[in-house]
């Protein structure tokens, strides 16, 4: 009970709506292609923006820009493939949270609307979950038959 639980949680199930599926599938490989391309910059500029990258956890500039590839390149990553897409949702949304709600906390909407996106979307798929066509979908197919195996 407790193992089946948990895998709710970590790797929900969409209820097979073939359409909601391919929308999380689309939304997962736009939104994280488009967030590697932030970390992507970040890493061709590393040098550069180590010197002045915000710091709003006081854990220096270096380790700040550290933290926001991690969340987009290799989080993204992971969304792309649905593989443990809720576990990496939580640092993309950290990083968008710190972004919309600290960094651009004083500027204009328009300046802080990319953030705003990447954050409710991030936030839609945490609830979603993977959808169908995601590696958290096999991996949950496998996991639910092996328990189902166990119990008889």
């Amino acid at each position: 009970v407790m193992m089946t639980r948990m895998i709710n949680i970590l790797l929900p199930d969409s209820a097979g709506n073939r359409r909601f599926d391919i929308s999380l599938l689309l939304s997962r490989l736009l939104f994280g292609l488009l967030f590697i391309m932030h970390g992507l910059t970040k890493i061709n500029d590393f040098g550069q923006m180590a010197l002045a990258f915000p710091d709003p956890l006081d854990v220096g500039s270096e380790i700040s820009l550290i933290l926001a590839i991690f969340g987009e390149v290799f989080c993204s990553v992971l969304l792309i493939f649905g593989l443990l897409t809720r576990l990496a949702l939580i640092p993309m949304i950290f990083t968008m949270c710190i972004a919309f709600f600290v960094i651009h906390a004083g500027d204009p909407f328009s300046a802080k609307e990319l953030s705003f996106i990447y954050l409710t979307t991030f936030i839609i798929i945490w609830v979603s979950g993977a959808g169908k066509y995601s590696l958290d979908y096999m991996i949950r197919v496998k996991l639910i038959k092996s328990l189902n195996q166990n119990k008889k």
